[in-house]
């Protein structure tokens, strides 16, 4: 008589959570949190175009700034602003080159990656002077476009949360 134990399974993988679980379960737990509609609307509003500031690295610093300053969810503003980053990465060289056009009035080399291997080769100020106007040109732009933004986000999803919340309430989580 042979007893025969039962094989024993290896454990099964572990899952990576879905984008429903990482992004929508985070969204859903702010919306239960008590935000009012109009607090959600300018967590949005101030998120996306924060998020979109053509300097790399502050996007954190200034969202947090913006939002206990307001009285908003910071997690909530912090997410918002951070699911921009790669919209930011795509809008950031042009901005960059708009902006050194802006400040640099068609006069002095154009923003290109050439021009600048070839100024940082020979001439370290020309090139550091050229990104300077570069980003300050960028961050003019962003602020000029980040007002319309801000307020037609803002006003344009008021009514959304207020719709998200009202079914909220209906239908229990």
């Amino acid at each position: 008589m042979s007893s025969s134990v039962p094989p024993v399974l290896p454990p099964a993988p572990p899952q990576r959570p879905s984008w429903r679980q990482r992004v929508l379960e985070p969204l859903r737990n702010i919306l239960r949190q008590g935000l009012t509609p109009p607090q959600l609307a300018l967590t949005v509003a101030l998120g996306v175009p924060l998020g979109l500031v053509p300097i790399l690295g502050i996007t954190t610093v200034l969202a947090s700034f913006a939002a206990v300053r307001l009285r908003l969810n910071v997690a909530a503003t912090l997410i918002v602003s951070h699911l921009m980053s790669p919209l930011q990465l795509l809008v950031l060289i042009p901005l960059l080159r708009w902006g050194a056009r802006l400040l640099g009035n068609g006069q002095g080399p154009e923003l290109t990656i050439a021009q600048l291997r070839t100024l940082f080769a020979h001439d370290w100020s020309s090139a550091l002077s050229l990104l300077w106007r570069a980003g300050v040109g960028a961050v003019l732009l962003w602020a000029v476009l980040s007002v319309p933004l801000g307020l037609l986000l803002y006003f344009g999803s008021k009514p959304v949360f207020r719709r998200l919340l009202a079914r909220q309430a209906v239908v229990p989580a």
